[in-house]
């Protein structure tokens, strides 16, 4: 039996994709998901290759909650960045001594997976004085109200005026479907341009609205050793239930002024730090990270391939936006 990738060109035996299915822990065991190991596996190809046969099928939810699948290893990128998210979704730990800031919340049951990833890198969650979330969609907004109440009153949550719209307005829809979830009520809401800090962390907010019209990115510093670099989180990879032109060109403003971010002259944005690590190659290039010398480059700092991903991303929305227009014009 044949299968179609949409959007590649060229198919592939079922065999072969049930390969990348295992190949990435998406078939089901027998053994409970609290028997398994760590998974070593998440790999950015197959998982790239099943994640387009799986929306044709429809069967996104049965990966996005299949906890095998999902329970990663959390990881350290940079002295003062962490990764504690899951396979298919990032959540971003910045730390400093005087207290931490949380980029992204997931979404439940994997929330207390992420605050499990962070008390193994030897961190405790309470240190966490800022949550930002880039945008309202479930898999980013959707652990906060878990995360507030572990936390406690002390932390603050900051999303852009339109996310916590959003947001609230997914949870209630949500209502109706079979992963419910409860959005917080607003807290901080960030307006672009807007640097605000948790304990000695500062963040800069840019509002990048397309993937969502209330999606806002992130930059922030990232250390090695003595080097600083300028990291940056894009809050909405990808165009995401489109309704007209408008959004289309909106998101690839976006895009367009991200770029200019890796031009500045004074202070250029280095790498990305995705909010979905498949989408970058992260899984293999962080596994380079146990094996690095002293005198290696860090293989998270690839601004080459930060900028051929936007200008994909560019071309691939611009090739949509014919499409909207020629249906508004009809």
């Amino acid at each position: 039996m044949l299968v179609h990738l949409a959007g590649r060109g060229k198919t592939m035996k079922l065999r072969h994709f049930r390969s990348a299915l295992a190949a990435l822990g998406l078939l089901a065991t027998q053994a409970s998901a609290q028997e398994q190991p760590l998974s070593t596996k998440c790999e950015s190809a197959p998982l790239m290759t099943a994640w387009t046969e799986l929306g044709e099928k429809g069967k996104v939810a049965q990966f996005i909650e299949y906890a095998v699948a999902q329970k990663i290893e959390p990881y350290k990128a940079f002295d003062n960045v962490y990764y504690v998210g899951i396979c298919w979704v990032s959540a971003w730990l910045l730390t400093s001594p005087q207290g931490h800031v949380l980029i992204d919340t997931l979404y439940e049951p994997f929330t207390e997976q992420l605050l499990a990833n962070i008390r193994a890198l030897g961190l405790d969650p309470k240190d966490i004085k800022l949550v930002v979330i880039t945008h309202g969609h479930f898999d980013h907004a959707g652990g906060a109200a878990r995360l507030k109440s572990v936390l406690g009153p002390g932390t603050r949550f900051a999303m852009s005026r339109e996310g916590w719209r959003e947001a609230a307005e997914e949870a209630a829809l949500s209502a109706a479907r079979t992963r419910p979830w409860t959005m917080i009520e607003p807290d901080i809401v960030l307006s672009d341009g807007q640097t605000v800090t948790g304990g000695e962390v500062a963040i800069e907010a840019f509002e990048t609205p397309g993937h969502s019209m209330g999606t806002i990115s992130f930059a922030f510093d990232a250390r090695d050793g003595a080097r600083t670099y300028r990291a940056f989180t894009v809050g909405g990879l990808g165009l995401n239930r489109i309704r007209g032109p408008d959004q289309v060109e909106a998101f690839i403003a976006s895009v367009k002024r991200i770029r200019t971010l890796t031009q500045d002259g004074a202070r250029p944005v280095e790498l990305h730090l995705a909010t979905h690590g498949f989408s970058t190659g992260l899984t293999e290039a962080k596994d380079l990270l146990k094996t690095r010398k002293p005198t290696d480059p860090h293989p998270l700092v690839n601004l080459q391939g930060f900028r051929k991903q936007l200008d994909d991303l560019q071309a691939g929305a611009e090739k949509r936006l014919v499409i909207e227009r020629q249906r508004k014009a009809n």
